[in-house]
């Protein structure tokens, strides 16, 4: 349990840090924007209005803020266990691919039985290809960020030659499209108001996702036990606890989180796997899972608002260079790291005048 004070401390910490990283990261944006010659409340607002300000907007700020979600929680959980998992876009890669897959092979199966069928492949690919770095750190101690690096680029090497010598449709580089049973509603189907926008019901997964995350790390004993690795692994070991056995665990069910991005994109937007079809999803979960504090609740906040970014940059391109938003991601993650290392100074120096 949380000391006294420590709780405000915590809280101050978690919530008012990002906010000061968000809103310093504007002002530095409103500068950029002064410089170009436009009036940053009016760009602002436009960006507002073409993200929030209507249903269309809305879904396409939860499209993108979807796989950021799935991967951002990954790269949280391995932040947990003490792992830097900088692999998510080779998982990710290797878990759409694997849906794609089920979804192609095995169209003869029901859609109740298909569709959860190829979530689990998707699932089970990424979370092996994290196994092996895992592995690799806790057998040998081979540091998980060269290895899931090298990952990355081994699975971009096989998922081309698969993409464009085995299972692709000829002069393209996306596979054969799944069957119809294996794709999941839009939202447009349930709300019209969304038509237009491929959000689709993958995004309430990612939050299904996010509360179990939530209920096995601060609500059970493995949980625990992955947080105290992630914490001190000496303590944790001196203490009883399994180290090696739950570096394994932890990086191969954030390997398996990244996986869930197939399901966003193969079963409910294009219905195929694509070669680099992610963007960098990949890497731009880092920053979300920052700027979330590595918790479910703020992986989703931080999502959104990378969502935003991302379909508002499309929406103000003719009043700023597209640049702008690029820049503006940037600066939102050299604030974290500055506000965080400036507040929790202050907030020790605090704690200590009080005792």
């Amino acid at each position: 349990m949380p000391g006294k004070g420590e709780l405000p401390d915590k809280l101050f910490e978690n919530i008012c840090v990002p906010l000061i990283a968000v809103v310093f990261s504007f002002l530095i944006g409103a500068a950029f924007v002064l410089f170009v010659g436009q009036n940053p409340l009016f760009v602002y607002a436009r960006l507002i209005e073409g993200t929030l300000g209507s249903t269309y907007g809305l879904g396409q700020v939860l499209f993108k803020a979807t796989p950021l979600i799935f991967t951002g929680l990954s790269v949280a959980f391995a932040f947990r266990v003490g792992l830097f998992n900088i692999g998510c876009e080779g998982q990710l890669a290797m878990g759409a691919f694997a849906t794609a897959w089920a979804g192609v092979t095995l169209k003869s199966l029901p859609g109740p039985v298909l569709i959860p069928i190829s979530i689990l492949f998707g699932m089970a690919f990424g979370a092996f290809w994290a196994f092996v770095p895992g592995i690799l750190k806790a057998r040998l101690g081979t540091h998980e960020v060269i290895n899931t690096i090298m990952m990355n680029f081994i699975a971009s090497a096989i998922l081309s030659y698969l993409v464009t010598s085995v299972y692709g449709v000829p002069e393209t580089l996306h596979t054969e499209p799944i069957a119809l049973a294996a794709r999941i509603p839009r939202l447009e189907s349930l709300w019209p108001a969304f038509k237009g926008s491929p959000v689709n019901v993958s995004f309430f997964l990612a939050l299904v996702f996010c509360v179990a995350v939530y209920l096995y790390l601060w609500h059970t004993k493995f949980g625990y036990s992955m947080r105290a690795t992630g914490l001190s692994p000496l303590a944790a070991e001196y203490s009883g606890v399994n180290v090696r056995r739950y570096l394994v665990t932890g990086m191969t069910l954030s390997g398996a989180l990244s996986g869930l991005v197939g399901v966003n994109y193969v079963m409910g937007y294009k219905y195929y796997y694509e070669s680099e079809f992610s963007g960098g999803v990949g890497f731009m979960a880092i920053p979300v899972a920052l700027l979330g504090r590595n918790h479910p609740l703020g992986v989703v906040l931080s999502a959104m608002l990378f969502g935003i970014l991302s379909h508002g940059g499309l929406v103000i391109n003719t009043l700023v260079p597209k640049e702008f938003v690029e820049i503006l991601q940037a600066v939102v993650i050299v604030s974290i790291l500055i506000t965080s290392n400036i507040f929790r100074d202050w907030v020790v120096s605090l704690r200590k005048r009080k005792l």
